[in-house]
């Protein structure tokens, strides 16, 4: 019997008792004792949870299971006896590969077959929660678990015993429809808590069983749940349009608009898991993951580890450069000017103008003075061009200890034919001397004839390689940069500003060169433009284990992917320093363009990426709004439109069943008001979050009265959500610059209930 995607689900509360996987052999022994006292309350728990609901049997005998319950439980059952041999088997899994990883590593192939053990080792240790969470039944019979991870039998065969959600196999568990069932009769999440399966939905996949969403029932439980403050996976409840996105190809620039709730965020990080899993060229060069703030990525820190990855590395713009911190605020009129991609070529002309121009070099070697051409200092300056800075002068270096080696042994060829015009005859005796008195080791090349063997020409290259003189000469005529000092000098020169940047007006150009000296925002991309155009003048050294660790800590690092979210705040030369990380082009970008409020005056997607990617990229949508309910997104309509938006918003799935409120209040009683709402609705959603939004002048006064809650301006809450949500003087979030989409996306933050504070 099917049991019906509405159909009641046990749901009971139970500790879990299952030990960390590194406890020592007696701890293991003591929670499997556990474990088999849980199983007693589990099956207790089922009997009370189920049989309870049934109908009075005659006589005053025990009660009958409606046949529906009865099937549930059956289920229930079943779910669990495979649950606990996917445990059985995980935990075995890693017993075998902690004593594997106990062995030392002799050789470099050894410490590489490690590394991938103790990837696949911390794979499975992260997976203990929700390791199984869904079942396709095929129309042919078979049965295939879905899990966090793929788990193969301990038979000799090693067929699948539970698969990775990421395998091609799985992939029915998101797409599957009625419409199209693709070999499918009947698609079943499994709810869990800990190694306890608490409940299931069916979703038959037949004829007229067809809905708008794949696994509804499971779907909106999870959206229903408290919010924690702490972004979790959303792997099993993962719909058909998502899924799309998360599979597609990885071959160049994917531009993904979503409205507000339509799971971008989700998409992009579970994105990131199945590229890493699918393609083993990005996972050795990992995957970075750009997010628009250090609160967002602390909300979303969790994701990827559950989901078994570890090859990433997590930042936003302004820390993208090692060693480079942000020092101040910016205004809006200087963050646009300096994001605008003007400054790529004029950084370019810039440095361009400080290489050395060719002339004649006069250098000294062991006493006597050698002059380089400036015919033979042009070609080997040409040679170089297209190089980094520091790059181009190595490289010219090289060439040019090869032109003095030269002038050198042309200087003594030269000599020793003057001298043999004069002295033939005595040459003459000393060559039949030398070849009367020759024996093997004696003496040979400049010994006997004065000219230079090409034994003799190479340690003369290399010592003058190594001479500290003219080292000191090529960097007095070619010299380091540092990139922050060249920099700052561009930015306070007018002169050079003018020269350099001529699409600048004049009250631009005093504009930029007044600002003072920390680094802000739209500095990053400059800065990073610029130390790419110097080049390294040494590569730092390697650090950690694991490839994140040395992509972390090196600027010039090329990725396998990138991962961007709210992508539409990033400016022309933000996107430009994405594209270094990435020249492959195999980006995935998600947001929304209606709730960008970036400084930046592009509001389409192609003016966006115009100056990066040209036309050469490739659009996707999400369309369907799951987490904003549908009374808050009935209000966004006029906001949209305020805000000049050409989109279509997304089209909301659920209902909360709470309409907005508003509350008009003074200015004097804005501050005592909002802390007591804020009171009365962290009562309401106890054990979920509140969060409180409001224009930036007014932050500091709320925050002095609501300290244990997040208070924050509609950019700083971009990405975030909470089970309700105050917004404080709406007006005064609209008045700002871009302020309709600043609205948009204060509107759209809460998962229940929204309240609003009017001012008047």
């Amino acid at each position: 019997m099917l049991i019906s995607t509405h159909s009641i689900s046990v749901r009971r509360q139970v500790a879990d008792p299952m030990l960390a996987p590194g406890m020592p052999a007696a701890g293991r022994v003591a929670g499997k004792h556990q474990y088999e006292d849980l199983r007693m309350r589990r099956k207790s728990a089922l009997d009370n949870g189920i049989a309870g609901i049934g109908t009075e049997a005659p006589h005053g005998g025990a009660p009958t299971p409606h046949p529906a319950e009865a099937a549930l439980r059956s289920a229930v059952a079943e779910e669990q006896e495979f649950l606990d041999s996917a445990l059985a088997r995980r935990d075995s899994l890693i017993d075998h590969l902690r004593a594997e990883l106990a062995a030392d590593a002799l050789d470099v192939v050894e410490r590489a077959r490690l590394r991938m053990l103790r990837q696949q080792y911390e794979e499975l240790r992260r997976a203990q929660d929700k390791l199984v969470f869904g079942r396709l039944d095929g129309l042919d019979g078979t049965v295939r678990h879905v899990g966090r991870v793929g788990l193969r039998t301990d038979d000799e065969d090693g067929g699948p015993l539970l698969l990775d959600w990421r395998a091609p196999a799985a992939r029915p568990f998101y797409t599957a429809t009625a419409v199209d069932p693709q070999g499918q009769a009947r698609r079943r999440h499994i709810h869990t808590t800990g190694p306890v399966v608490d409940g299931v939905d069916d979703e038959p996949l037949e004829a007229g069983a067809a809905t708008e969403l794949v696994g509804a029932g499971a779907l909106l439980a999870a959206l229903d749940q408290r919010r924690t403050g702490r972004m979790s996976t959303a792997v099993s409840t993962l719909q058909r349009e998502q899924d799309d996105i998360i599979r597609a190809d990885a071959t160049g620039p994917l531009i993904v608009q979503g409205g507000p709730g339509t799971g971008k965020t989700v998409v992009a990080l579970h994105r990131v898991a199945y590229l890493l899993f699918t393609h083993s060229a990005i996972a050795r060069q990992a995957v970075l993951v750009l997010g628009p703030s250090p609160r967002f990525l602390r909300y979303i820190a969790q994701v990827l580890p559950a989901l078994g990855e570890t090859a990433v590395v997590s930042a936003t713009c302004d820390t993208l450069l090692p060693d480079i911190h942000v020092g101040r605020d910016e205004s809006r009129n200087l963050a646009e000017i300096k994001g605008r991609a003007l400054w790529q070529a004029a950084l370019e002309n810039y440095v361009t103008a400080l290489l050395p121009r060719p002339r004649a070099l006069r250098l000294r070697w062991e006493g006597e003075f050698h002059v380089i051409p400036a015919t033979a200092v042009a070609q080997a300056l040409a040679s170089v061009q297209g190089r980094p800075y520091h790059r181009a002068r190595e490289a010219f270096a090289e060439q040019l200890h090869h032109l003095l080696a030269e002038a050198v042994v042309a200087q003594r060829e030269a000599l020793m034919h003057e001298m043999e015009e004069g002295f033939e005859d005595i040459l003459a005796r000393v060559d039949r001397s030398v070849q009367r008195d020759h024996q093997p080791g004696g003496p040979t090349g400049s010994d006997i004839d004065g000219l230079l063997s090409e034994e003799e020409v190479e340690d003369l290259r290399r010592r003058i390689a190594e001479n500290a003189t003219i080292a000191r000469f090529v960097e007095s005529w070619w010299p380091t940069l540092d990139t922050g000092s060249l920099l700052g000098d561009l930015l306070t020169d007018r002169a050079m500003l003018a020269r350099f940047a001529p699409r600048l007006s004049t009250a631009e150009i005093a504009a930029v060169s007044a600002e003072p000296a920390p680094w802000a925002p739209s500095d990053i991309p400059l800065l990073d433009a610029l130390a790419d155009l110097l080049g390294e003048i040494e590569a730092p050294p390697p650090q950690g284990e694991f490839v994140a660790d040395h992509a972390r800590r090196q600027r010039s690092w090329v990725y396998g992917h990138v991962v961007i979210d709210e992508a539409q705040e990033l400016s022309e030369m933000q996107w430009q320093m994405v594209l270094r990380r990435c020249p492959g082009r195999s980006i995935t970008a998600v947001g929304d363009i209606d709730q960008a409020e970036a400084a930046h005056r592009h509001t389409t997607w192609a003016q966006a990426v115009q100056a990066a990617f040209g036309d050469r990229w490739t659009a996707a949508e999400l369309t369907i709004c799951y987490r904003t309910p549908r009374e808050v997104m009935d209000l966004t309509g006029p906001v949209l439109r305020q805000a000049g938006s050409h989109n279509t918003p997304p089209r909301a799935v659920r209902s909360c069943g709470i309409a907005p409120w508003v509350l008009t209040v003074t200015p004097a009683e804005l501050a005592d008001t909002t802390a007591r709402l804020v009171r009365q609705l962290r009562q309401r959603w106890h054990g979920g979050t509140v969060g409180v939004i409001a224009p930036a002048d007014r932050i500091a006064e709320l925050r002095s009265v609501l300290a244990d809650v997040p208070v924050l301006t509609a950019t700083q809450s971009k990405g975030l959500e909470w089970d309700a949500a105050l917004l404080v003087d709406p007006q005064g979030i609209a008045a700002a610059p871009r302020g309709w989409n600043g609205l948009y996306v204060a509107l759209t933050r809460c998962t229940q209930e929204l309240g609003q504070l009017v001012l008047g």
